[in-house]
């Protein structure tokens, strides 16, 4: 009896010991934080300045769970434009309370890649079919473009391209547009590689094309 006594008082004090040991380091590090918010730069730490900052979901919901690119007016900075790999091209003027789609009539619901031209913030840029390469993938039917601030689309080539990973637009020449194209992924052909356009978007087929050496 005398020795189970006296076990069992060895297993609570070793239990202890471990609580002690487990919640000693925590309580160090809170007194450090606390010791550190005091006496920081200007009396502030870093946990008291973002303390305040939360992040929140603000959409667009229904996108099939892949944003694959967004692009801010450099005008009305309210206004931004979401291509969803998986769900068309959405537009907020809000900076996000409400959600439009300006894509739903055309001919992709994949997208690539949307941009706004920084020197005529009603040209929009659209590049479809995501730039995923992965089993579940959606395919683009080529390059688009919006001079109405995505009220109304055209089509401006590159149809076969499948997958259009960038549009980028020289900063002191919106008539010089570079368009960087994947192409198909389990099949030879199509367009593919890098694209230059010299007549915004009417003439981006085949244009000053960057040959690639066969591997």
């Amino acid at each position: 009896m005398f020795i189970r006594r006296r076990m069992g008082v060895a297993t609570i004090a070793g239990l202890f010991c471990l609580l002690t040991m487990e919640t000693w380091p925590m309580d160090r590090v809170r007194a450090q934080e606390a010791s550190g918010a005091s006496s920081g730069a200007g009396g502030a730490s870093k946990e008291g300045v973002y303390a305040g900052v939360t992040l929140w979901r603000i959409g667009p919901a229904l996108m099939s769970g892949r944003v694959g690119d967004i692009a801010v007016d450099p005008v009305k900075h309210s206004t931004w434009y979401v291509a969803a790999a998986s769900g068309g091209v959405w537009k907020t003027t809000n900076s996000g309370t409400t959600w439009s789609p300006i894509f739903d009539g055309y001919g992709s619901y994949s997208i690539g890649c949307v941009v706004v031209d920084p020197g005529n913030h009603l040209v929009v840029w659209v590049g479809t079919g995501e730039n995923n390469s992965q089993r579940s993938v959606g395919y683009g039917d080529g390059l688009y473009k919006s001079i109405d601030g995505g009220a109304s689309f055209s089509k401006v080539g590159l149809e076969r391209s499948e997958h259009i990973a960038k549009v980028l637009i020289d900063p002191r020449d919106s008539n010089v547009v570079y368009v960087a194209v994947q192409g198909p992924l389990w099949n030879p052909g199509g367009d593919r590689g890098l694209y230059k356009d010299h007549g915004w978007g009417q003439d981006v087929e085949g244009r000053a094309r960057c040959q690639r050496e066969p591997r």
